[in-house]
């Protein structure tokens, strides 16, 4: 691969951004620090305005996984699918203020990521589901002005690698990506995208892969090796988002083996996991089954096999069952991808789709405790009654 020249921006903390790509152009944009403003949990209807400025530190039962003085390491966070709306009928009230007020303390860390499974676009005429639309078919868009919402939460950078990323074709993922950058968000996903941030001193690379035309590979695992191991020569840390595995309630279980959807060959999720961290990841973050899946260390390394549901505003998205339960992935991890602790923070979606912290009760973490322990044996994941994650005895 010969990537462009990486073009140097401000960061997130005031240091250069590499953003390397082949794809698609450098691109243009900063971002935030954490965010640590007190807001409320556990709330079936969340504020619908904008909070209010606050200097209350981070309440204890959010807080991410501690730090030493000497900045050693960073933490990341991360969700799983984000579905703000679907434009025309099926927008949250007040225009979306407030969407985010439930989960925004719990997302805050160096650097907060999060799976956009949607447009931000007006209608450009070009849906995937015709005109009128075809049975069964879901294509959901929200108005590149929610990307605000995105960065009033904390958001710094979204994954699009991923099956609606262009519900309304090439123009409304160009849309996307000039609403993104427009509000300050970093983005990746594209094919050959690579997108490095400078964390606190620490080089990370974001990369995006999913099954689906214009996206780095899931399924040409020889090709997303070639990918990560670029994305490595670039970065210190390498970061995986990846859009994996069959869809439904009966999917919270992560086998060997090819999984299939609807006819699509969704990957494997185990061998493409593996294969990535061979070739250098960091840290391996799913979605797509709409469920929460186990997680497993390998070769030392994290791999959340899918967080899930975070967002589904205006019910796009199912309330029903083990779909509703959700969670926010917390990571730290040293310069030289040493893992140094982890945390599992439970959401869930209320009868609007909107994320809501289950600090009182859990859901989600037990989920995600026993889904591990059941598919991963020696390698599964243990997580605490704090949601402390460390690697198997």
């Amino acid at each position: 691969m010969n990537p462009h020249p990486p073009s140097h921006r401000r960061s997130l903390f005031g240091r250069p951004v590499l953003t390397v790509t082949i794809a698609l152009a450098a691109l243009v944009g900063a971002g935030l620090g954490g965010i640590a403003l007190a807001q409320r949990d556990d709330e079936e209807n969340p504020r619908w305005s904008a909070p209010p400025t606050s200097s209350a530190p981070v309440a204890s039962q959010d807080a991410p996984v501690e730090e030493s003085a000497e900045v050693d390491s960073i933490t990341l966070s991360a969700t799983g699918d984000i579905i703000m709306g679907s434009a025309p009928n099926k927008l949250p009230a007040n225009g979306g203020d407030g969407f985010f007020d439930s989960v925004r303390k719990g997302l805050a860390s160096d650097l907060v990521m999060g799976n956009l499974e949607q447009p931000l676009t007006g209608d450009t005429g070009t849906s995937k589901c015709g005109s009128p639309p075809r049975p069964n078919c879901f294509a959901f868009r929200s108005p590149p002005s929610y990307a605000g919402h995105l960065k009033e939460a904390g958001f710094q950078l979204l994954n699009t690698a991923n099956n609606h990323s262009k519900d309304f074709g090439t123009q409304g993922y160009r849309n996307t990506v000039e609403a993104l950058e427009g509000a300050g968000l970093e983005h990746t996903g594209a094919e050959d995208q690579i997108t490095v941030v400078d964390v606190r001193g620490i080089k990370v690379a974001v990369v995006g892969f999913s099954s689906y035309a214009g996206a780095n590979p899931l399924n040409d695992l020889d090709a997303a090796a070639a990918v990560v191991e670029e994305a490595k020569s670039q970065a210190d840390l390498v970061v995986v988002q990846v859009h994996m595995g069959a869809e439904g309630s009966d999917k919270t279980h992560v086998k060997p083996g090819n999984e299939y959807f609807f006819g699509e060959n969704r990957g494997d999720p185990i061998k493409f996991s593996h294969t990535v961290v061979d070739a250098g990841a960091d840290l391996v973050v799913g979605h797509g089954p709409h469920v929460l899946r186990g997680m497993e260390f390998y070769q030392g390394k994290l791999i959340a096999y899918s967080l899930g549901n975070f967002a589904g505003g205006g019910r796009t998205l199912s309330r029903d069952g083990v779909l509703k339960y959700s969670g926010i992935l917390h990571v730290s991890l040293t310069k030289d991808g040493e893992y140094t602790g982890g945390k599992f923070l439970s959401t869930y979606l209320n009868d609007n789709g909107v994320p809501i912290r289950d600090s009182k009760n859990e859901r989600g973490r037990k989920m995600v405790a026993e889904l591990s322990a059941e598919d991963f044996d020696d390698t599964a994941a243990t997580i605490g009654d704090d949601g402390t994650i460390k690697p198997s005895a």
